[in-house]
């Protein structure tokens, strides 16, 4: 078996480098901007509009991809995947009451019909598929988890032919294993099974993260699966957080996406995050935060070139079983999945998006202050996905190679370019316009110098074009207002946006380039922090049991 996994311990020195590529270009962004201006102001101010003005054509590519990507959610939303399923198992019987010819909206239907019919060896039947749900869990309430499972049997797919585990971890206590139990009894007789796994403390070679977890209850979910005689091929795996609600149709259309690929193991099935459970009760910073993520997983949705692993995805159980699960070593094991994948499989590796949304909350604490630390420690774990870029440049770059070096070397150049814009962009949109007349005597004979803040705030203003769009779609994926908040919580909503340039700076640029320092400095992080999960009901119930 290759190997794919990353190194534990004292890294090789090309590793070394790589993992000090990230900090040292999105610090280099800033800093070059400074030394051009203390050599040649013009040359600072060309430099600073050649990047906002790539950000502006990537921002006018993300209004775009929004609009699209929010239609698609709407369609697929209005599909009846239960039905198009169904179709699978019978596509003749299905196809004899069409022959008239197919409305435009069936039509890719009608094709994968045809399709099965022609080579029926290469489809599986929805009968033989199984949809295994891992929830991963640690020391979170009743309140967050039974949500969750509810969820699950809201679904609109056979639940016979559903398996839950809840992946609990021991150095949670004895409280979240009480509520694993608890769980697993009142939903007993709602799947084919659901199984609890405690994942054991201090396990060899293993971070403390989420990785450790879902992959000691895959291991247990393939020992079941063998001992209940079901082909590893017709399981698809789901992983989920303890706060996910999938929609109702969710394993009814990632069952039909994996039936009718025949490539199936080769790709995973990415559904679109959406952080709305609990949007009107976190506050403003959170909301903005969180409503800018939700769109991000909307655009990358109808990007394919772009398009990861994230958060909750599915998986086929054998592709699973051949790569031992998730990485044990890294906090951020979903991301990272893709890359695994990706060498795993040669390179011959994709993500088909599903545009249906598992809902998941945003973040929100006890106190706001800890709200405010949450988000970040949050986010700084995301931007941890920089620990990929040597990952991939050590393979890519390497005598041993099993991959191809043109696809490859773009997916390398897209994952830095991702990371260092996450760090540097802000911060050079909102100060750089200043920078040259600050630090440069010299600037104030440049012409271009002396314009540079003008001309950034013309395009900060047309930018917002792409915030109006922004602002517009959030309205129409809220939730409904809680009946504990009057109508002017509404304006509050619309409010929050004002925060954008606090929250890119203050969150986005600030973690990812906590994150990459500390790669650069070697010091790795190996701890998980969990995100705290509280509700409004825990929030009230913890006052009254503190009085």
């Amino acid at each position: 078996m290759r190997d794919i996994e990353i190194p534990l311990g004292k890294r090789k020195a090309g590793y070394r480098f790589f993992e000090m590529v990230p900090a040292l270009v999105s610090y280099g962004a800033i800093i070059l901007l400074i030394v051009l201006s203390l050599i040649n102001p013009t040359m600072a101010a060309i430099y600073l509009l050649i990047v906002i003005l790539t950000a502006l054509v990537k921002a006018m590519g993300i209004a775009y991809h929004t609009t699209v990507g929010r239609d698609r959610l709407e369609k697929a939303q209005r599909t009846d995947w239960h039905l198009r399923l169904k179709h699978l198992e019978d596509p003749e019987e299905y196809l004899g009451y069409h022959e008239s010819g197919p409305s435009l909206a069936l039509r890719d239907h009608i094709d994968n019909l045809k399709d099965i019919i022609e080579q029926p060896e290469l489809y599986p039947k929805p009968s033989q598929i199984y949809n295994a749900i891992i929830i991963a869990i640690y020391n979170e309430s009743y309140d967050v988890l039974q949500p969750t499972v509810q969820a699950l049997a809201n679904s609109t797919y056979d639940k016979d032919h559903m398996v839950v585990v809840i992946a609990y971890e021991e150095r949670g206590g004895t409280e979240v294993e009480k509520t694993a139990q608890r769980i697993a009894k009142e939903y007993a007789k709602t799947f084919r099974a659901i199984e609890i796994v405690k994942h054991p403390d201090n396990m060899p070679n293993e971070v403390r993260g989420k990785g450790g977890n879902i992959t000691y209850a895959g291991q247990y979910l393939r020992d079941w699966l063998k001992a209940e005689r079901i082909a590893y091929s017709n399981v698809i795996v789901t992983t989920l957080d303890c706060d996910n609600r999938p929609h109702e149709t969710y394993f009814d259309y990632v069952a039909y996406e994996y039936i009718i690929h025949p490539d199936r193991k080769n790709l995973s099935f990415q559904p679109i995050s959406l952080f709305m459970n609990n949007i009107w009760d976190v506050p403003a910073p959170m909301r903005v935060v969180a409503t800018g993520n939700s769109f991000w997983n909307i655009i990358s949705s109808v990007r394919p070139h772009v398009i990861r692993n994230f958060a909750s995805h599915s998986q086929p159980m054998d592709a699973l079983v051949e790569m031992n699960f998730w990485s044990t070593r890294t906090i951020v094991e979903d991301g990272h999945q893709y890359w695994r994948s990706y060498f795993h499989f040669d390179g011959r590796y994709g993500v088909v998006p599903i545009f249906v949304p598992i809902y998941q909350d945003a973040v929100l604490s006890s106190t706001y202050v800890r709200t405010l630390k949450a988000q970040f420690f949050q986010l700084r774990r995301w931007a941890y996905g920089a620990s990929d870029v040597p990952y991939v440049a050590t393979r890519i770059f390497s005598s041993k190679r099993n991959v191809p070096l043109g696809p490859a070397l773009a997916r390398l150049i897209r994952l830095l370019d991702g990371h260092v814009t996450l760090a540097s962009i802000a911060i050079l949109i909102a100060i750089g316009g200043w920078i040259p007349l600050f630090v440069s005597m010299e600037a104030t004979q440049s012409i271009a110098a002396q314009q540079l803040p003008e001309i950034v705030s013309r395009i900060q203003q047309f930018a917002l074009i792409g915030l109006l769009i922004t602002v517009f779609f959030t309205f129409k994926l809220l939730p409904p207002r809680p009946e504990r908040y009057k109508r002017h919580r509404n304006i509050y909503m619309l409010a929050q946006w004002l925060l954008m340039p606090f929250t890119a700076i203050v969150y986005s640029s600030a973690s990812a380039f906590t994150s990459q320092t500390a790669l650069l400095l070697g010091k790795y992080f190996d701890k998980f922090d969990v995100t705290e999960k509280a509700t409004v009901r825990n929030k009230k119930q913890q006052k009254t049991d503190n009085k």
